[in-house]
């Protein structure tokens, strides 16, 4: 699934993009004047305080950028709402030709709560998040949005804030009833003996217990770890050919360090990656670039809702009523063998 990109720009969405030319331009030229009154404002005060002996150098250029830094903000805030408005305008228009909707808000829930209880994100002391992208994809519920989070380091003047994660939270609906908790995480990601002596054999998070479990593919083993309080039914949810479909993510988000928790019947995915579709720009020559761009990213999570989201190998969700979700019976559990390359299935 991926949107028309020369349909929505040769229709209305084209159209609006051509009105907001002028509401650029003239945002441009706010921007601007606003810059040239900063500046009539502040130089003269640069000036008087420059040869004030009774104020320090240190804190004279401590004024200087920050009344130069304030001025700029001044101008920049015009820029910035323009820029906004466009992205909010071309990511909604992108949201429409998908079916799904579009809010540039975001408020947290469930899935980053789960994502931070296992350790795919990294503890912060400033949150920030926006870009949300929901409903459904190929008859798949999901529901993904932006995470900057920073942390406080350093002490006195070496006070400062650290970005530890940047990307996209993604959380999903399964195709298939379990009732397990599975990990999949980096290489060398949990270790034991505090961080020393290899691969850990089992890691706990808030006193649930999760066991390493023997990877059912050998390519699995140079990309991620898999950790389950059910080893059979891991075996299950997690097919090697996710590999695949989750490096494709992260190439096209241009991230990296992809990682999932299955849990409580639902998915949620994590990517650390630049800051995701900002497809509002002041140049007009950038949209249909930026639109591509937006609509690669979510051909790609469309393509990874199909592949994790199966009733049975090789069927999408959608494809038979839910009722006739199979389930991991007692007798599956028994007959499931590990083998080399695979797994294999025994009477069902």
């Amino acid at each position: 699934m991926q949107a028309d990109i020369q349909r929505l720009l040769d229709g209305e969405l084209g159209r609006w993009l051509a009105e907001q030319e002028e509401v650029r331009a003239a945002a441009k030229a706010k921007a601007r004047e606003r810059w040239f009154y900063g500046a009539l404002i502040c130089l003269p005060l640069f000036g008087f305080m420059w040869f004030l002996p009774a104020i320090a150098w240190n804190f004279k250029l401590f004024i200087a950028f920050a009344a130069g830094g304030a001025a700029y903000a001044w101008g920049y805030a015009v820029i910035a709402e323009a820029k906004k408005n466009v992205k909010v305008g071309i990511n909604s228009a992108i949201a429409a030709d998908l079916g799904i909707q579009y809010n540039d808000e975001v408020s947290p829930g469930w899935e980053y709560d789960t994502a931070r209880k296992f350790s795919l994100l990294s503890s912060s002391d400033r949150r920030n998040f926006e870009d949300r992208w929901y409903g459904e994809l190929s008859g798949h519920r999901f529901n993904l949005y932006e995470a900057h989070l920073e942390e406080r380091r350093g002490s006195g003047k070496n006070r400062r804030w650290v970005t530890v994660f940047r990307g996209a939270i993604i959380d999903m609906g399964f195709g298939r009833d379990f009732h397990s908790t599975t990990l999949l995480q980096r290489k060398g990601k949990h270790k034991k003996w505090w961080g020393f002596g290899g691969r850990a054999d089992h890691v706990t998070f808030d006193g649930h217990r999760l066991d390493f479990v023997d990877q059912v593919h050998p390519d699995f083993e140079d990309v991620f770890e898999v950790y389950s309080d059910d080893q059979v039914e891991a075996r299950v949810l997690i097919h090697p050919s996710y590999i695949e479909h989750l490096l494709e993510l992260e190439r096209v988000f241009g991230g990296d360090a992809v990682r999932a928790v299955f849990s409580a019947g639902e998915v949620v995915i994590v990517v650390e990656s630049g800051n995701l579709f900002e497809s509002g720009t002041m140049n007009a020559r950038d949209d249909h670039a930026k639109v591509a761009q937006a609509a690669e990213q979510f051909g790609a999570m469309a393509r990874l809702a199909l592949a994790i989201n199966q009733n049975e190998r090789g069927r999408a969700l959608g494809s038979e009523p839910i009722a006739d979700k199979p389930r991991i019976t007692d007798h599956a559990r028994e007959t499931i063998q590990p083998r080399a390359g695979g797994f294999g299935r025994k009477g069902l």
